[in-house]
């Protein structure tokens, strides 16, 4: 919409500016015409001057060749008047008397003389302003006609600009035709991708609920064993010392130490069998032993598996496990020393040596996965 707008905003101005240059040339050939009509009246005015000279000049001469024979008539008076004897006859008179005025024509056309002179030098000038009127005549008609020439130039290009915004017009129409249909299109995914994103959400957090199982099942154990018995915040595992559990290098179960693991055992795992929700979750519990790093690997491997194999011996006998089925979900299995406990960067040997039991969730592996691939998306 604001590229067509545009296209009509420069339309308009190019018809403007051409309205412009076609009232300016009108102004100008108004100007010329003035200077041409002023240029015909003063040669006009010339002319008639010219007539009027040209007859004084006619009427000079003839008065100039009467001058000249009444100047030799005088002259021959004066010598006539010389040979006499001083009386003046009345004929004599007359001719002083034309003398006289003689003399006043002569200063008349003396008169006349610079008259027709300055005649002649307003002529010269009136010819100077014409021929100044016709040069500029001549650059007016060099310009009006280097003008029209890009007034016709300024058409040709209005009509090229004027057909190029009509196909530009035509174009922007259909381009948007074009875009609309794509909005459209565009407004039809989103509603489509909204949809799918709400079905990935409602299945991410179903996947979610079941990933969290875990952190439910240490919730409850946290709050079913209390402050009597220690469990780990992140994997929900019963750790209990092998210096409590066995003696140093043995394998076998101190008498006193039974009674202890029983209660231990009981309380942990019955927490875990006893409740429907939690239950049917469960996969495995396992018996894990850990040694510190002295001596080799598998030494400490031997005698880890034996202390899990002995843990998980007494606690098959227990009549809580016979009653509760534990037998098909547990089993015993040895770390060595790979997974020794580290206080800033240093084996706490004490704490390293110990039994985990632990339970592991039906497909963890699997959800543990799941909830990895969503928490990156």
């Amino acid at each position: 919409m604001f590229r067509k707008n545009d296209a009509r905003e420069d339309s308009n101005f190019w018809i403007s500016y051409a309205d412009l240059m076609a009232g300016l040339l009108f102004v100008f050939i108004l100007l010329i015409g003035a200077i041409v009509s002023k240029s015909i009246i003063l040669k006009s005015t010339l002319h008639t001057k010219e007539d009027r000279l040209d007859k004084a000049e006619t009427l000079l001469e003839e008065k100039m060749t009467k001058l000249k024979e009444l100047t030799l008539e005088v002259k021959l008076k004066e010598e006539l008047m010389k040979n006499k004897d001083g009386n003046l006859t009345t004929q004599e008179k007359t001719i002083l008397k034309k003398n006289k005025e003689l003399i006043f024509k002569d200063q008349e056309i003396k008169k006349l003389n610079k008259l027709l002179l300055d005649a002649n030098t307003h002529r010269d000038r009136l010819n100077g302003k014409i021929i100044l009127a016709q040069n500029l005549l001549k650059k007016s008609n060099d310009t009006a006609s280097k003008q029209k020439n890009s007034l016709k130039s300024y058409e040709n290009k209005i009509l090229i600009l004027s057909s190029q915004l009509t196909d530009q017009n035509s174009t922007i129409k259909l381009k948007e035709e074009q875009m609309l249909h794509i909005m459209n299109a565009l407004d039809e995914k989103e509603t489509e991708y909204n949809r799918i994103v709400e079905n990935l959400q409602k299945q991410k957090a179903k996947i979610k609920s079941l990933t969290g199982i875990k952190i439910k099942v240490i919730s409850a154990l946290k709050k079913e064993l209390g402050d009597k018995i220690s469990i780990d915040p992140k994997n929900g595992s019963l750790r209990l010392s092998s210096n409590i559990l066995f003696d140093k290098g043995s394998a076998k179960l101190k008498p006193q130490a039974e009674k202890t693991l029983k209660k231990s055992f009981e309380k942990y795992i019955g927490t875990l069998v006893t409740s429907p929700a939690i239950k049917s979750h469960i996969d495995r519990i396992i018996v894990e032993g850990h040694t510190d790093s002295d001596g080799g690997y598998l030494y400490n491997l031997d005698l880890s598996q034996k202390r899990a194999f002995a843990v998980m011996h007494y606690l098959l006998s227990l009549d809580f496990s016979h009653k509760h089925n534990i037998k098909p979900l547990i089993s015993a299995s040895g770390r060595s020393y790979l997974d020794a406990i580290k206080i800033d960067g240093k084996e706490d040997k004490d704490a390293s040596r110990r039994i985990e039991i632990k339970f592991r969730l039906k497909n963890e592996d699997a959800m543990q996965e799941i909830e990895k691939v969503l928490d990156a998306q």
